[in-house]
């Protein structure tokens, strides 16, 4: 400690906002353990709450995901009707349904949102020419999953603090238990997931009451949407997940751009400010000098 009694108050003002910064960049880490508590609390928040939660606690540091599927694209209506103005992140795999890339357009001029593509490094043709093609095994799937649809996002770390996807418990499979809040270390950020506990009869009624835009692919017996070498429509009473990679059986399920699909028990973390972490979790700092 040093006195600061000697100090001007204009010396003072600029030795307490010195002292600030530095606590600031401290860095600290936040596990899914840290989050329990926080999540508990945030079942009972609704979407649209959630959504402004993030949009005032990271400010310009927060983005949307969406891949032009009906979670999303009413995230994405979320975002438009409540002015939450923040930037949309769109993998582009380069095998997309041509209706997913209209999607995304439609979703741009209709709603006014700054959708972001990102890309693969290699094209769908490049890749087959180093790699073969990938996609007919499943640990070839889960390669081919990775450099088309998850390395494109790692062009982003470090650019935002929290990104909002919209996976749902009524979803099935590994997602019936996702968390509103999961950290996700592989771009350093937190992941939101505002439609957790939408319902599928939710999720219906807000798209009727609001007439969000959507992928055409839904209403010709595609319950998920993907790429186009490996989604194919589902029949009445299979798994909403049963059109993803079915040539492969029941092995692949998920591509894995989404943390929690692949790992859903381990306790990951993020290295954030102490600053930030303390106000996700709501702790109150007094800085005394």
């Amino acid at each position: 400690m040093y006195s600061l009694s000697r100090l001007s108050p204009l010396e003072r003002v600029a030795a307490a906002a010195e002292f600030w910064i530095l606590e600031s960049l401290t860095m600290a880490r936040l596990t899914q353990v840290d989050l329990i508590d926080l999540n508990r609390t945030f079942d009972d928040r609704t979407p649209l709450e959630l959504l402004q939660w993030a949009r005032v606690l990271f400010g310009n540091r927060v983005a949307a995901m969406s891949s032009m599927q009906e979670s999303g694209n009413v995230i994405c209506h979320m975002l438009h009707a409540n002015s939450l103005n923040m930037p949309v992140l769109f993998v582009d795999t380069g095998v997309l349904f041509q209706e997913t890339l209209d999607t995304r357009d439609r979703l741009m001029k209709l709603y006014n949102l700054n959708i972001r593509t990102l890309h693969p490094e290699l094209t769908m043709e490049e890749q087959t020419e180093k790699h073969g093609v990938l996609y007919l095994n499943p640990e070839g799937q889960k390669e081919c999953c990775e450099m088309r649809k998850s390395a494109p996002l790692d062009a982003v770390k470090g650019e935002y603090d929290a990104l909002i996807t919209s996976l749902r418990r009524a979803d099935g499979g590994r997602r019936g238990v996702c968390p509103i809040l999961a950290v996700d270390p592989r771009l350093n950020t937190l992941r939101i997931n505002p439609l957790a506990n939408f319902s599928d009869e939710q999720l219906e009624e807000y798209i009727q009451q609001n007439s969000v835009v959507l992928n055409p692919l839904h209403k010709q017996g595609f319950s998920t949407i993907g790429c186009n070498r490996c989604t194919t429509p589902v029949l009445p009473g299979e798994p909403k997940r049963a059109g993803r990679w079915r040539h492969l059986g029941p092995w692949s399920v998920y591509c894995g751009i989404n943390p929690t699909d692949l790992d859903p028990d381990r306790s990951p973390a993020v290295d954030f400010p102490q600053d930030l972490v303390d106000r996700i979790l709501g702790r109150q700092t007094d800085f005394m000098i």
